[in-house]
């Protein structure tokens, strides 16, 4: 398996990763073998069958991150076996440090290092953002691509009601599965770190110690403070998730949280395309849902670009050319179908 998702891997540093985690894999291999009296030199890694191709085709085209969730569960298993097996108890370092390993690259890699970044507050913050974003940029195009092809007012309203609808249900479900599932991800590898805090104390407890000292205390102050936080369990949880998976486990995100804003957001973007229509503009809603549509894309764009260091203007022009590139062209098709259809 870690060879097939070294070889499906583009990133190098992940590659060289599973290629390293490959070799651990063909030592244990070896010590098996001569306790059951096999040349270790005879060995090689098993021939990979239709579940480790799926594996690698899914590795290839979504990224391994998305199968190593199974391979830490794999690694989990391994770790209790070999605790209660006299023979292998000195391979469970080994396999603790594979798990820690497929942990850090579940949340991907930058520049060949290990980054960790929970979802947080930050969840519903990004969903509301992509709500309004989408439900504008997506109603606007379709309000505009059925008024292309009819002039019946209650057509177009209708058509921008139901696309509403769909998107902003759409995107609440999405985004729940979405958040759900990363939360789950950090879930099961708090729950893991809590089981080696109680079957491996001293090994954690050399853990914070080594964490400590990288941020440039003594050996001493070090295991002075970790001492402290292994004498609380509660304590020790929350400090090796935040230090050694990056995670705080009191903000992982939430997933009706996440869904809820992005159905009100997307419902928010959606209705100013057909707000006009809604209260019977006439002749002058498709003006007005044009002009209504067109400000609010400036407004989004430039929030968009101010809260992420970047210029206003830029990031509004951006905005109102991205989202009505999109309804002249829908406009332009619905015109070209309409015009086919009716004659």
């Amino acid at each position: 398996m870690y060879g097939a998702l070294a070889d499906a891997e583009g990133d190098e540093s992940r590659s060289d990763a599973f290629r390293s985690l490959v070799q651990a894999e063909m030592r244990h291999a070896s010590r098996w073998a001569e306790k059951l009296g096999i040349d270790p030199a005879t060995l090689k890694p098993a021939g990979r069958g239709p579940r480790i191709r799926a594996y690698q085709v899914v590795a290839k085209f979504f990224g391994s991150s998305i199968v190593i969730p199974w391979l830490v569960r794999g690694e989990a298993k391994d770790i209790s076996k070999y605790a209660v097996d006299p023979e292998a108890r000195d391979l469970v370092p080994d396999e603790r440090q594979h798990a820690r390993v497929l942990r850090a690259m579940s949340t991907g890699t930058s520049s060949g290092e290990v980054t960790h970044a929970a979802v947080g507050s930050g969840g519903s913050i990004r969903a509301a953002i992509l709500g309004v974003n989408d439900g504008l940029v997506s109603n606007f195009s379709l309000v505009m691509g059925v008024a292309g092809g009819t002039d019946n007012a209650d057509f177009v309203l209708l058509a921008g009601v139901a696309g509403l609808l769909a998107g902003a249900f759409s995107m609440a479900a999405g985004e729940y599965v979405s958040v759900r599932s990363q939360r789950d991800i950090y879930e099961h590898q708090i729950g893991v770190e809590a089981a080696e805090l109680a079957e491996f104390p001293e090994e954690e407890h050399e853990e914070l110690v080594l964490i400590y000292q990288t941020k440039g205390m003594t050996e001493e102050e070090a295991r002075s403070i970790a001492d402290r936080i292994m004498a609380q369990p509660e304590v020790a949880l929350e400090t090796m998730a935040r230090e050694e998976l990056g995670l705080d486990p009191d903000a992982l995100g939430s997933p009706w949280g996440a869904a809820g804003s992005s159905f009100v957001a997307f419902v928010l973007g959606a209705i100013v395309p057909i707000l006009p229509y809604a209260i019977g503009a006439a002749s002058m809603a498709f003006t007005l849902s044009a002009v209504f549509s067109a400000i609010a894309l400036v407004l989004v764009g430039a929030f968009v670009a101010v809260n992420s260091g970047r210029s206003a203007s830029w990031g509004a022009l951006r905005m109102l050319f991205a989202g009505g590139l999109a309804a002249a062209v829908t406009y332009s098709v619905g015109r070209l179908i309409g015009v086919t259809v009716l004659g």
